[in-house]
């Protein structure tokens, strides 16, 4: 588990990294539109990461048993709920798409996702977007020294279905610094009794890097993987949206790696 004391050579490559990250998605977001390619898209991302001296973390990066994932960032359309390899399909309007990136600078990781509208989208579709990413900033403000994970899940669960959305259960957020992913997990709900060995209520410490990421869908909360075997669907079709920061546990205040300008 990475913690990080303050201001040392290891936050600073640390912050660097997720500085790239953000910039990144900042660059992409302004070329989400009607008849850009997903593969289009990826090389503007490879191309500015590499700009900056780093490295595209997803790019090779290998899961369990599937092949290692082909391109730098995950796009995924619609129903897509995160994991989507890019490809040659235009955007078509109406669609939303989150885009998740992960940096490796020196050693150290970055790692965050949005959810944009491809021009003028549904009403329910821009609800989902606002909620998700609501969620995603009301776990981050409980991210707190003291605190527990599940103060961070409960916050994220409670707003989503306050709405009537749903967060996903097979897929979570995770501990980052000198591993793109670490312990602690960070679930998106509060697990049942039975889950809680292997997703226990870690207490937040101060230095602890965080991958806080809401997926969260309008319809149930089921899901499939693609035969590409990395694409993650909603099963009954349902849109999904996905925004995610990375963020480090100080005193009383979380500090935002990833935040935007």
């Amino acid at each position: 588990m990475s913690i990080f004391v303050i201001n040392s050579d290891d936050f600073k490559k640390f912050e660097k990294a997720n500085r790239i990250t953000a910039d990144t998605l900042s660059l992409l977001e302004k070329y989400v539109k009607p008849g850009i390619t997903t593969l289009e898209l990826d090389k503007i991302a490879e191309d500015y990461i590499l700009s900056q001296n780093a490295k595209p973390a997803f790019k090779g990066f290998q899961d369990g048993g599937a092949t290692p994932f082909p391109a730098t960032i995950c796009a995924s359309i619609d129903e897509i709920v995160v994991h989507g390899i890019p490809d040659n399909r235009k955007l078509v309007e109406g669609e939303i798409i989150s885009i998740d990136i992960g940096v490796e600078y020196e050693g150290f990781f970055g790692d965050s996702a949005i959810t944009c509208a491809v021009g003028k989208v549904s009403e329910e579709k821009e609800k989902l977007i606002k909620i998700t990413q609501e969620a995603l900033e009301k776990g981050i403000e409980n991210a707190l020294e003291g605190g527990k994970i599940y103060d961070i899940s409960r916050a994220v669960q409670t707003y989503c279905e306050g709405y009537g959305l749903n967060v996903v259960r097979d897929l979570i957020g995770h501990g980052i610094g000198d591993k793109l992913h670490d312990d602690p997990p960070v679930p998106n709900y509060v697990p049942l009794l039975l889950h809680r060995a292997n997703l226990p209520n870690w207490k937040l410490v101060r230095g602890l890097a965080l991958a806080i990421e809401p997926m969260v869908m309008t319809g149930d909360k089921e899901v499939e993987t693609l035969k590409d075997g990395w694409g993650v669907r909603t099963k009954d079709k349902s849109p999904a949206a996905h925004w995610e920061h990375t963020i480090v546990i100080d005193d009383n205040k979380p500090i935002i790696m990833t935040l935007r300008n």
